[in-house]
């Protein structure tokens, strides 16, 4: 069960390893793979892939959620494709 501001994501990409482009490239691939509808918890790590990779989402008309921190400089959010 989740609160309002959740949603159920049954696709993980971890990118925490990545560096740009790579980080947005890495998650275009795992979107384009995916149903309209369905949600990418997306994990990566302060810096320019925070700034890129949800704006790029949002550019392409993809939902982003709120991005939270999880600890030592690790992100997480979720993508809903359109």
């Amino acid at each position: 069960m989740t609160n309002g501001s959740e949603m159920l994501s049954k696709y993980l990409l971890d990118i925490t390893g990545d560096r740009c482009p790579m980080t947005f490239v890495k998650t275009r691939l795992r979107l384009d793979k995916m149903q309209p509808g369905e949600t990418l918890t997306v994990r990566l790590r302060e810096g320019e892939a925070l700034q890129n990779v949800p704006r790029s989402a949002r550019e392409l008309g993809h939902t982003v959620s709120e991005i939270k921190e999880s600890g030592s400089g690790i992100f997480e959010f979720q993508i809903t494709k359109a």
